[in-house]
């Protein structure tokens, strides 16, 4: 999106300085590409180096961390991608898995493909009456009012008699998955369970760098930047926004499915206001606008609670002061460490070469005093 040189200066000096901001955190191209390489390459061999059953407890983290980076993605796509700060994102989230745990046979292990649909659809069907109602807001109004309907469900699922109410329900056989048909996987074991968690994640992940190179995704962009603008130039901007809305909804509605699978049990609090602030907190944490920043946000977030809490029953101020101090200091978040680094490489050159030349020109004011 170019700046409007019609626009007011004030206008076009921000609209550049947010693509600025947005760029700085994505160079060089093959540095983040070498990133996510690297980072693939360390969770594929997480599982083989972690076998013994001592080491159990740290791939089923590793798992639930990965669950938690696919629902940060899908919150990214509004906050970072679209402009739309969403307060109550765990609804979906919470319908997919409620949805898994009641569709789930009670005489055997159902088909896991079928089960995904069915979560998916319910997640994709919420998501949309949602949006079509709260994107008639803006600002804190359209926080405020995605926050209200994520209350809702939080109260269907506790104050009514469905899916067992304020106690939850039980998955009591988990699914298998049927791959070409050989011998179908089981989310019994934590090991298969884990490659079908990281093929997830790869999959949410390329599926939103499709979504964000194509069209579509730069007129999201562009209606982040200035809605207005956007409109005027024929844009139809709504159902730009509910699609993202929709697609966010889908990919929250697949982290809410792992989630049920995995620990075979669901209860109203994951669709409470906390776990919509957890994920954005995610975001933030790990840098507004990269889906790099939304993975990191979520290792970081869900390994650093996990640890606080061995330390202290009050964990959450450590936690609180971590991220204040990590926003404080990275404002464009963890993954803007990279660029700051490359930032400060040059100055601390300057700063050498400039005190190398004042000691220089001190030697030299001496010597000339000896002579």
């Amino acid at each position: 999106m170019q700046p409007n040189p019609s626009a007011p200066p004030s206008q076009s000096l921000q609209d550049l300085q947010d693509l600025q901001d947005l760029q700085d955190v994505r160079r060089p191209p093959w540095l983040a590409a070498l990133g996510w390489i690297a980072a693939l390459a360390v969770l594929a061999i997480a599982p083989l180096v972690l076998t013994a059953d001592s080491h159990k407890f740290y791939i089923e983290l590793l798992s639930k961390v990965m669950i938690m980076a696919i629902f940060a993605l899908s919150l990214q796509l509004l906050i970072g991608y679209t402009g739309l700060v969403s307060l109550g994102h765990a609804a979906y989230f919470a319908v997919a898995a409620y949805a898994t745990a009641m569709l789930a046979p009670e005489g055997g292990p159902g088909n896991g493909w079928l089960l995904m649909l069915g979560a998916l659809g319910a997640a994709a069907a919420l998501a949309l009456v949602v949006g079509a109602l709260v994107l008639r807001t803006r600002g804190v109004y359209f926080i405020m009012v995605t926050l209200a309907f994520a209350q809702m469900v939080y109260f269907v699922f506790h104050d009514t008699g469905i899916a067992g109410g304020s106690d939850g329900t039980y998955i009591y056989f988990r699914p298998e998955f049927n791959v070409l048909r050989e011998r179908p996987l089981t989310v019994n074991d934590p090991v298969q369970f884990y490659w079908l968690v990281l093929a997830a994640l790869v999959v949410a992940v390329a599926a939103l760098a499709v979504l964000l190179r194509s069209r579509f995704g730069h007129a999201l962009v562009g209606i982040r930047h200035n809605e207005q603008r956007m409109r005027a130039a024929g844009y139809a901007t709504y159902r730009y926004q509910l699609g993202a809305f929709v697609a966010g909804g889908v990919v929250a509605g697949l982290a809410g499915y792992l989630y049920a699978i995995q620990f075979g049990f669901v209860n109203p609090e994951i669709a409470s206001w906390h776990q919509s602030g957890n994920a954005m907190l995610m975001v933030i944490l790990g840098g507004v606008g990269s889906l790099a920043g939304a993975v990191l946000g979520a290792f970081s977030f869900v390994l650093l609670a996990e640890w606080f809490s061995t330390l202290t029953r009050h964990w959450q101020l450590l936690m609180g002061g971590f991220i204040i101090v990590a926003v404080a200091l990275l404002p464009r978040g963890l993954v803007s460490v990279p660029a700051v680094l490359r930032q400060r490489a040059p100055r601390r050159r300057r700063k050498g070469n400039a005190q190398a030349a004042a000691q220089a020109s001190d030697a030299d004011a001496r010597s000339r005093e000896a002579v």
